[in-house]
């Protein structure tokens, strides 16, 4: 059913004349409006909420996102370029440089030295991809990803940065990927929640930039498909075990009777969050049996556990969610997202990088290779992605140990594996420098467009009527779809 139906379904006038003061105002508002009110719903008809998608058939039926938060260098990891050396502890040239925004922490620095990738790396894989000998494993993984190298962003700062890429807008209170994806396809696990999102703490910068819960909300999209917080322990959903003296046959009879009640309060009222509520009470209910199954990891084999490497046994760490979020993927989860914070390395890259990179190396590799071995990769969809890149020059003095890089959106790497995406490959090139973009500009709002794709969505027809317009993940200005990278 369409928002605007699903209101209509549900509101009663007594809720509609007791939501302001302004109600006859409202009724004669309704009034005007009403010769276009047809119009409105005839363009809502084919949107996410008419059962109508995908709207193609997808190439990918779930999701893991594996969001690197700080900030992760392209330049020291994904893209270097021999120039580099040529060219360390000498001034950026004025004309790359150019105008480019800057954040408070270097815009008053007196020289801005170029730095070459601070360790080496190799061409890897059938193609020659130069990868970091600082992500070993992920050298060893080549084959299987697609490296875009030109992704950019408006935003220069975290907050702003982070919530673009995860709710395709800068600023707060927008529907999140994942929201979007449970909204417009819905779940195919009754006894998960649609949309599951973890955090973990990187041994990089410590503590990391923060990790608001917001950045996996509903936003103007119904609650019920915001994302739930996966927390580390043996409590991994707050409030869902029973209080103490409370059995399960106890506890059911409590939600029958609250449903009851939560029934007539919906019918009174004619508020779609009492049914809301209602559905979050069974999911939770059903939660209690497949959360605790789903946590306990003794049945993986040795092999499988040893691949995704030491700290697959510490909960909350990077590793043991990598696992965790290939159980959820099998168990048909359709968006499964994991935050890393720790890549912030604005001081001592050459001492927070190569622990930061150690946390997700080895778990990230054997994720795919997990998804793979299982058949599970066909139709997944891996974004390994982050908020901005690094500047090629360095943050403070050149040479000293506190040194490091700033924010730099104008272009940084990310890569995708998996269903619907080409593999071993790069796409996009920047210039000498990895300063600026110089071939096939990948704007976040194309990535977004893209990931949609993948499961068969055309991002302009997925819309929600949100303050007069149809919002759109991808917004109101123009994306595409990188068809390069698609297979």
């Amino acid at each position: 059913m369409n928002p605007l139906q699903d209101k209509e379904c549900h509101e009663t006038r007594r809720t509609f004349l007791g939501k302001t003061a302004g109600g006859i105002g409202q009724i004669a508002l309704g009034s005007l409006l009403s010769a276009s009110m047809p119009h409105a719903v005839h363009a809502a008809a084919d949107n996410l909420g008419s059962g109508k998608l995908p709207h193609f058939a997808p190439k990918a039926k779930r999701i893991v996102c594996l969001f690197q938060a700080g900030g992760m260098s392209h330049v020291d990891l994904f893209d270097n370029k021999p120039s580099l050396a040529k060219f360390n502890g000498h001034e950026i040239p004025p004309s790359v440089k150019g105008d480019q925004r800057l954040t408070g922490m270097t815009s008053g620095q007196s020289a801005y030295p170029v730095v070459a990738p601070l360790w080496q790396g190799r061409l890897c894989g059938q193609q020659g991809t130069w990868i970091s000998d600082q992500l070993p494993y992920t050298q060893s993984i080549a084959d299987q990803i697609c490296l875009v190298k030109t992704v950019y962003t408006e935003a220069i700062n975290h907050d702003p940065a982070i919530t673009f890429m995860n709710t395709g807008n800068q600023q707060p209170g927008y529907a999140s990927m994942g929201a979007w994806l449970s909204y417009g396809l819905g779940s195919e696990n009754k006894n998960l929640p649609t949309f599951i999102a973890m955090v973990s703490q990187g041994s990089g910068k410590n503590p990391g930039q923060p990790i608001f819960s917001r950045l996996w909300g509903s936003g103007f999209l119904p609650s019920s498909h915001q994302g739930v917080g996966l927390r580390a322990g043996s409590n991994p959903v707050l409030y869902l075990n029973d209080p103490p003296g409370i059995n399960r046959s106890q506890r059911r009879e409590l939600l029958d009777d609250l449903a009851k009640l939560n029934h007539l309060r919906a019918k009174e009222l004619g508020d779609t969050e009492t049914l809301t509520r209602i559905n979050a009470y069974e999911m939770a209910f059903r939660m209690q049996s497949s959360v605790p199954e789903l946590t306990d990891i003794s049945q993986e084999s040795p092999a499988t556990l040893a691949d995704y490497g030491p700290e697959v046994h510490k909960a909350g760490s990077y590793a043991a969610n990598c696992l965790l979020a290939r159980r959820l993927l099998e168990r048909n989860v359709r968006f499964v997202q994991l935050y890393h914070r720790g890549w912030d390395q604005h001081i001592a890259i050459s001492r927070q990088l190569p622990n930061q990179c150690r946390d997700i190396d080895q778990p990230t590799a054997a994720l795919v290779r997990d998804l793979k071995q299982r058949g599970l990769l066909e139709d997944t969809l891996v974004v390994f992605a982050t908020e901005f890149g690094r500047t090629v020059f360095s943050q403070g003095t050149l040479g000293d140990p506190r040194m490091g890089r700033d924010h730099h959106g104008r272009c940084f790497t990310v890569w995708l594996a998996g269903a619907g995406i080409k593999s071993g490959m790069e796409y996009g090139k920047t210039d000498d420098f990895c300063y600026n973009i110089a071939e096939n500009p990948v704007h976040l709002r194309d990535l977004h467009a893209t990931i949609l794709h993948c499961l068969g969505i055309d991002h302009a027809r997925f819309t929600y009527p949100f303050r007069g317009l149809d919002a759109k993940l991808t917004g109101v200005e123009e994306a595409n779809v990188v068809r390069g990278i698609l297979a």
